[in-house]
């Protein structure tokens, strides 16, 4: 016995009081993290605390009476009663009965549950009779699972027996019809995360390949096979050795990620979130620089998950033909190599994938050949899990396997299935060494919601459907460019590389289109589609930092954009891609404002290419021009030009070239119907232009006007993702915001006339904006991200200075960067406002109090100035 330890079963009831049991508990806690920090075997912890608990509830049933109760039986259930409990684990209990039970004997029951309470322990419990537990268990496959592994923990055998009697497979849920509830419940369970393991804050016990996973194999051979344990499973031979010592393996790190995540967190939550990750690491005993201790246990996490995914399949379909019977499903012959068992490819020989590596490739060219297929048999997928286990070296180094490597991207459906089954099945990572760097590679930001290996497939299935008509309404010209490309397989190579040296270090666009290049001309592609790749790669991100960060009604910007891409089909190319990149970012990045934001880059670029970069815009004909149009609109609305004329000469020319016809005629008949002369005018679009909620203000200019309009949106949790300030001849402010809701969608229509009047009342008054003082969130607290002020060298000659702002994203963050421009007395021209998970990268068009570009003084001074302020608000 441990000097500091001491078992309850040593103590007479009598002596468990409050204070001794307390005492006992976390005396037990110490040592359990003691042991474990010293590396003892995780499944001697996990059974020690529930033995412990065992013999602590044993004293205080009897301390309370209970045990002289001839009919009652405390029973565990849930993970309690197969005898697993983590430092935090709810205890799942069953009072049982045989009769129902009177006043004195519920007081007693009622005294023993609060006792527990008492001690803080996480109970949950029921008092049943056999019947009723029968009863609930019939319709409730959760309350029959925990039935069918209930354990005795003290009080009477033969009600606990009646039980077990009652419970049987005969006549209590037959094992096929359990197995097909549980493989259903599985199957709703992975929805719920979408089929998707790979979030870059799981739930390790409910995320598919979690824990929650190897506990479905187990109670399906539990109830067919009686079997308690993995090794029993492997005796009756559904299991291999070596995949009984995998899956052992891999319950066992699953185990000891959950056991730290308890005991950091102290309580029984199984998200391993991001402000736990890097405390969990350290108790894994995980080190390094920076986020190397968590990037390391992530990459094992996932590595880990992936491989219970695999057994778990593999084991249900052995199951679905041992327990259901189905094994003689249809056949039918699709190759000398390969038939369809079912919806099922299978291999006509079962050695051919370690006999003959090639045939791996063969094997996925069928499943994108045929679309009837939906998965691997189980007897081909262990080949193929062979295979892969025993290769010497990547397929990549073989011409055969070269050559059905291009057939099989060429093909128009291998990003139906294919693809992802060479992911998920590690083919891919025993492809070429590049992809198995980055399997589980995680990306400790708030951008990301997927490991680098994740996010890729989640591209490559981006560019396949781009190619589907059930598509187009989503991604319309994405729909017309993919189905005119001549090589889609191109797109999709830029796809596989455009982030695979992630993790490496240096610049991964830049080694990752040396990789590109590199296996392309590999791969037998001529030089110029090798070298088009490679572009793509290097190039992928210039898209949407051009769109979102830059001024792309400028025309400077438009052909600086134009040169680099170079002609039409770049575009096409680095357009898709860009596309499918954000979309596989994270669920909720994509929204319609982005959408428009590249649709504007890339028509503006293409009239560029085709006019001829030589051949600039002529900005006074296209200033006519929607002038022109302007005034057919007003006219239309019985708004005669004489009217018009008077406000448009106080509007400079640059407001005629960066607003759209419909705008100019938006934005003149508001404000010749304002009769209060030096009110605030603010208007918002009823319907959605640019992808997002546009909002006008008309009044006159002051200091500061921008911060108290970032105020008042963020008083009303609206995000401004566009600005576009300009001041009239006369002294007006006609400033122009894109605001989106914090999902990134338009302002909802119910809240417009609110919105408006709010903003004009907050204009209205004279004090300074109340920036509202909230602390960063859970998540933000955990990244550090320098503030960054960088002046960037304009295109050419310009009056205005050009400043990107790289911080944390925290509250409030656009009004004191407004209340700081105020101070210095500079001028705001436009905004372009990017949110990338915890960081922002912002763009401002600055001059100083002269109307000129800032000098390297008040460049100096402004940096500083920023850097202090957002710093000082990032310690809230």
């Amino acid at each position: 016995m441990e000097p500091n330890l001491l078992a309850p079963a040593l103590l007479s009831p009598d002596e468990l009081t409050i204070t001794r049991c307390k005492d006992m508990l976390a005396r037990l806690q110490t040592w359990l993290e003691q042991r474990f920090e010293a590396g003892d075997d995780i499944n001697e912890l996990v059974s020690l605390r529930s033995q412990h608990m065992d013999q602590l509830l044993t004293g205080l049933w009897t301390r309370h009476g209970l045990a002289q109760q001839d009919n009652l039986a405390l029973v565990a259930v849930g993970g309690y009663g197969r005898g697993e409990l983590h430092p935090c684990s709810d205890i799942d209990l069953l009072i049982l009965s045989r009769y129902q039970h009177n006043e004195p004997l519920n007081d007693a029951i009622g005294r023993f549950v609060t006792q527990l309470w008492d001690l803080h322990l996480e109970v949950g419990h029921s008092v049943r009779t056999v019947a009723e537990c029968v009863a609930q268990g019939e319709h409730d496959i959760t309350v029959a699972t925990n039935l069918i592994e209930a354990r005795l923990i003290t009080g009477c055998y033969d009600t606990f027996a009646d039980l077990t009697r009652a419970t049987a497979p005969d006549h209590f849920w037959p094992s096929q019809a359990f197995f097909e509830a549980k493989r259903d419940e599985q199957a709703q369970r992975h929805q719920q995360f979408h089929d998707s393991s790979y979030k870059l804050e799981p739930d390790i016990k409910n995320s598919p390949g979690g824990l929650r996973d190897i506990q479905t194999i187990n109670w399906v051979a539990r109830r067919h096979f009686g079997t308690s344990t993995l090794g029993e499973m492997a005796s009756h031979g559904f299991l291999s050795e070596a995949e009984f010592g995998e899956l052992q393996d891999c319950q066992n790190f699953l185990w000891k990620l959950r056991f730290a995540l308890h005991t950091v967190t102290g309580r029984a939550d199984n998200r391993l979130l991001f402000d736990r990750q890097r405390a969990v690491a350290t108790a894994l005993g995980y080190a390094g620089e920076g986020n190397q201790p968590i990037e390391c246990m992530m990459k094992r996490y996932y590595q880990t998950i992936r491989r219970v995914a695999e057994l778990n399949e593999l084991l249900l379909q052995l199951f679905d033909e041992a327990i259901l019977g189905h094994i003689a499903m249809d056949v039918k012959t699709l190759t000398p190599e390969f038939r369809l068992r079912g919806r099922l490819i299978d291999l006509a020989d079962s050695t051919l994938l370690t006999r003959e590596p090639a045939a791996i490739l063969r094997l996925f060219y069928q499943i994108a050949a045929c679309p009837q297929i939906t998965g691997i048999y189980s007897s081909t997928l262990r080949e193929l899990r062979e295979a892969r286990r025993t290769q010497q070296f990547y397929l990549c180094e073989r011409a055969d396997c070269r050559r059905l490597f291009m057939m099989l991207l060429r093909h128009q459906g291998s990003g139906r299935l294919a693809l992802t089954l060479m992911h998920r099945y590690g083919i891919l990572a025993a492809y070429f060494p590049q992809w198995s760097k980055i399997v589980g590679q995680m990306q400790f930001d708030m951008f990301h919601a997927y490991p680098v290996d994740e996010h890729t497939h989640r591209v490559l299935k981006n560019i396949d459907r781009f190619r589907q008509p059930g598509n187009q309404r989503r991604h319309p010209l994405c729909y017309d460019i993919c189905t005119r490309l001549r090589k889609p397989e191109l797109l999709l190579l830029a796809g596989l590389f455009h982030d695979i040296a992630k993790g490496r270090g240096g610049d991964h666009s830049t080694l990752g289109a040396d990789d590109a290049l590199e296996f392309c001309l590999a791969h037998g592609l001529d030089k110029s589609d090798a070298r088009l790749v490679s572009w793509l790669v290097r190039q992928h991100l210039l898209m949407s930092v051009t769109a979102q960060r830059r001024d792309i009604h400028d025309p400077d910007v438009i052909r600086e954009f134009a040169t680099q891409v170079r002609d039409e089909l770049h575009l096409d190319f680095l357009y898709c891609l860009t596309v499918a990149d954000i979309c596989a970012t994270n669920d909720t990045l994509w929204n319609d404002w982005k959408g428009s934001l590249l649709r504007e880059l890339y028509f503006s670029t293409q009239r560029a290419l085709r006019r001829g970069l030589e051949n600039p815009p002529d900005l006074r004909l296209r200033i006519r021009e929607n002038q022109q149009q302007a005034r057919h609109l007003l006219e239309h609305l019985d708004t005669s030009f004489e009217h018009i004329k008077p406000l448009w000469a106080r509007l400079p020319a640059d407001y005629f070239l960066r607003h759209t016809p419909e705008q100019i005629a938006w934005h003149s008949r508001h404000i010749l119907a304002h009769n209060k002369a030096g009110t605030p005018l603010v208007q918002i679009s009823q319907q959605p232009g640019r992808g997002g909620s546009e909002l006008f203000i008309y009044c006159p200019d002051s200091p500061n006007l921008f911060g108290r309009v970032a105020a008042a949106l963020d008083q009303k949790n609206l995000n401004i993702h566009d600005a576009q300030i300009m001041t009239s001849k006369d002294g007006y402010a006609l400033d122009t915001f894109i605001v989106l809701e914090p999902d990134g969608q338009p302002v909802s229509g119910d809240r417009l006339t609110d919105l408006c009047r709010d903003l004009a009342r907050a204009l209205a008054r004279s004090q300074p904006p109340v920036i509202r003082a909230r602390p960063p969130s859970r998540r933000h607290r955990e990244f550090d991200v320098p503030t960054r002020v960088q002046f960037l060298q304009p295109v050419r000659a310009s009056k205005r200075t050009l400043m990107e702002l790289v911080a944390l994203d925290t509250p409030g963050l656009l009004a004191r960067i407004g209340a700081v421009f105020s101070q210095l007395k500079l001028n705001l021209h436009a905004a372009k406002i990017t949110t990338i998970g915890e960081r922002v990268e912002d763009f401002f068009s600055l001059t100083n109090a002269h109307d000129r570009p800032l000098t390297e003084q008040e460049q100096t001074q402004l940096r500083e100035k920023l850097t202090d302020e957002l710093k000082q608000r990032g310690k809230m």
